[in-house]
């Protein structure tokens, strides 16, 4: 279909959805039972009545009239048993123009004969709301938030209210040896009226096409048009090599779990598909994540440091134009405590992508370090902006909300970040940093008890994770447990896993300034490498 019928074709849609909304199509349908019924009494009865043949014709000219008549009035006027009212005076819903660019992408449902491709599925799913998030006139839910529903897991009109988007994207892949299908459709969630769908039977090879071409027809039918420069930007595909981008989607399946394995895992996968194209970059901007976050949360080895710079460094040459591997260079300049330098990564990073929350976020906590808390607290209410379901920016900057005295305000945005909290918590059991932070805007809101149980659970389910110990040690500190909070800070610290940066702007631990012993703790840090 071409750019012409494609406008012409979203058009009419528009049309007929404002027709529907001002109620056309029951009275022109209730005006042509009306009419036909007239011209049938009038066909029988006429002759026999002996009625002129010239009232008949007359009648069928004036039926014929009526009918325009009818379509004005109905469009100008809300017909209905309960009177005649100006249309100006209907309640309005949500303006068309207002929700129709803002989508969210579901993961696509593994149709495979084994079922045993959801990375895969997943991975598709993902590329198509990364091109999407590349054109600003879009708003596209984050991954994070939209990766929680399934497709076909529950009425798409609801998850479009809970998501606050106008349309959603769902679909089915079915990838059997060399051959894939892929089923897409976009669903304007008001009425659950399919905007586009499509099937696309092909080779595997073939499967970056697909994904492009969706992208492409879903943003058309969003925008009705395309600048080639938005069109270059979602087309932009960094492989042509199926085994190597087959291993890169499950390292971002492994990655996006956040526990240590599969964070060595997710290394394991991004280096497999380096070896299969060596000129990958979000394969190598992957890489360079993992060793990152091995260094913030789980091991410091300076050899970690070094694989993050060298491989984000490569990254960020192999794809310049890609925020992505920009703000994978700006996280290992973190890590590496180069706060200058991290700043200018995030900063081109969301140059390039605006949405792009992991810009956002670790944006927020270089803030941190350099002790600037009032930009940091800013950039962590972009990043809950960005992905309205992260409860970590939500709760970090209620922490520096609490710690610089603006306590009721701290309260009144802990009381949205416990809904989050508790929507996630049940969705993910087993996240002890949910709780171990989640425990801080409990305290917040004067729910202390609770927020003990949610530290012990956090503790109980990971009891050697650096950063439950820091968190809990905070908590303490907050609550005045001063002896708890330096036995748990100590662990840290002596196993140099958090940074004197992080720690000397941590207001949570003000309660515990002055005590020698925490005096003691600073002076014998040990040349720290990562934040909390």
């Amino acid at each position: 279909m071409n750019t012409a019928n494609k406008r012409r074709s979203i058009s009419w849609r528009r049309l007929s959805a404002e027709l529907r909304r001002r109620r056309v199509y029951p009275v022109v349908a209730a005006y042509a039972v009306f009419a036909f019924v007239v011209l049938q009494i009038a066909e029988i009865t006429f002759e026999p009545l002996g009625i002129p043949n010239w009232v008949m014709i007359a009648l069928i000219v004036g039926v014929s009239v009526g009918f325009p008549v009818v379509v004005v009035i109905s469009w100008l006027y809300d017909v209905s048993w309960h009177g005649i009212r100006r249309e100006e005076d209907l309640p309005e819903d949500q303006p068309e123009d207002d929700r129709m660019t803002s989508i969210a992408v579901l993961p696509f449902a593994d149709m495979s004969p084994e079922g045993d491709q959801g990375y895969f599925c997943e991975g598709i799913a993902e590329e198509i709301l990364n091109a999407l998030t590349k054109i600003k006139q879009l708003d596209v839910t984050a991954r994070s938030s939209s990766f929680t529903y399934n497709t076909g897991s529950g009425d798409i009109r609801e998850i479009g209210r809970e998501l606050g988007v106008g349309t959603v994207l769902e679909g089915s892949v079915r990838k059997s040896g060399n051959r894939v299908r892929v089923t897409a459709q976009l669903v304007k969630t008001s009425d659950g009226y399919h905007l586009w769908s499509r099937s696309f039977d092909a080779e595997l090879r073939d499967v970056f096409a697909i994904q492009d071409e969706i992208a492409t027809n879903i943003a058309e039918a969003l925008l009705e048009s395309l600048t080639p420069k938005q069109q270059a930007s979602i087309r932009s595909n960094p492989t042509a090599d199926v085994e190597a981008y087959e291993y890169y989607l499950r390292g971002r399946q492994f990655f996006n779990r956040f526990r240590r394995k599969d964070i060595e895992f997710a290394c394991q996968m991004f280096r497999q598909a380096i070896e299969a194209d060596e000129n990958y970059a979000p394969a190598w901007a992957g890489y360079a994540d993992c060793y990152s976050f091995l260094v913030m949360y789980a091991d410091p080895k300076p050899g970690y440091l070094e694989k993050a710079q060298e491989a984000s460094a490569r990254a960020v040459e192999l794809g310049p134009d890609l925020a992505e591997a920009h703000a994978a260079r700006g996280l290992s300049y973190l890590v590496s405590e180069e706060f200058p330098a991290a700043e200018r990564e995030f900063e081109t990073a969301l140059e390039l992508n605006p949405r792009l929350f992991e810009a956002h976020y670790y944006f927020a906590r270089t803030r941190f370090h350099q002790g600037r808390l009032d930009e940091a607290m800013e950039l962590f209410r972009s990043a809950a902006e960005v992905d309205p379901l992260d409860y970590q920016s939500r709760c970090l900057r209620i922490q520096i909300l609490r710690g610089t005295g603006h306590v009721d305000e701290a309260r009144a945005e802990a009381q949205d970040a416990l809904q989050v909290l508790e929507r996630h918590l049940r969705l993910n059991p087993d996240d002890a940093r949910a709780y171990h932070l989640g425990a801080g805007t409990l305290i917040v809101l004067g729910q202390v008890q609770r927020a003990k149980q949610w530290m012990h659970r956090a503790v109980e389910i990971d009891p050697d994770d650096p950063i439950v110990q820091y968190n809990v040690a905070c908590n303490l500190a907050t609550l005045g447990e001063v002896d708890d909070a330096i036995r748990y800070l100590a662990r840290v610290i002596e196993g140099g896993t958090i940074s004197k940066a992080w720690i000397l702007n941590d207001e949570d631990l003000a309660n515990l300034r002055g005590d020698p012993r925490y005096e003691q703790l600073l002076q014998t840090f040990d040349a720290p490498k990562s934040a909390n």
